[in-house]
């Protein structure tokens, strides 16, 4: 197949997404339940993966998703779609999350469990969120890495790993951080090489100065 007709394959499939996408939030507004817990089963797994990951809590994470539906339903009304919707669920879930964690924090809340404490079924919804089981970044994060990755990561600041999970884990390129974040591209791409740094620091001292 030549490849114009690879992009131009690509780019229907695409538009197809949006028109499907753009059909589902006008049910959505006005009312349609089946419409919005289609909606939630469409991206579930992605909110679950990503709050997990920020929090380091399964238990948490599992909370924070339902406030993170809750938020969506109640302003879906406003999503002007100027991102798409996926990544206009990030940043909610972003915001969540850094808001929880200040909460942690006001109360001197020092609590977190390792991703490999989740449970089963914990794990089953983050595996299903991710875009790429064979990225380099996931590859990483098995067995005895996991506990390491994840103590690692949240030593990190809230920024940092919210970056570094948006692009390694979740895929997005910086336009799509930056819109996520709602923070300019440059501000993404000097945070992320601050936060690939540090996290390789990070890992290089918890194995004795070899990754």
């Amino acid at each position: 197949m030549a490849s114009r007709e690879i992009a131009l394959g690509a780019g229907e499939a695409f538009a197809g997404k949006a028109a499907v996408e753009r059909g589902l939030v006008e049910m959505c507004r006005r009312g349609d339940a089946e419409a919005f817990a289609r909606l939630v089963s469409l991206h579930e797994s992605m909110v679950y993966n990503l709050a997990a990951r920020l929090l380091g809590d399964g238990e948490e994470a599992r909370d924070l998703s339902q406030d993170v539906f809750l938020q969506v339903y109640r302003t879906l009304g406003r999503f002007e779609g100027r991102s798409s919707l996926k990544t206009w669920i990030y940043r909610i879930v972003v915001n969540q999350a850094r808001n929880r964690q200040r909460w942690w924090r006001r109360r001197r809340r020092e609590r977190s469990c390792p991703i490999d404490d989740m449970t089963p079924a914990d794990h089953a919804r983050a595996a299903a969120g991710r875009p790429d089981a064979d990225a380099p970044f996931e590859r990483l994060a098995r067995g005895e890495r996991a506990r390491q990755l994840q103590a690692v990561l949240l030593k990190l600041s809230f920024d940092h790993r919210a970056i570094l999970l948006l692009r390694e884990v979740e895929g997005l390129d910086c336009d799509e951080i930056a819109a996520a974040l709602k923070i300019p591209q440059g501000t993404v791409k000097s945070r992320l090489a601050r936060a690939r740094d540090s996290l390789r620091q990070g890992m290089t001292a918890m194995n004795g100065g070899a990754l």
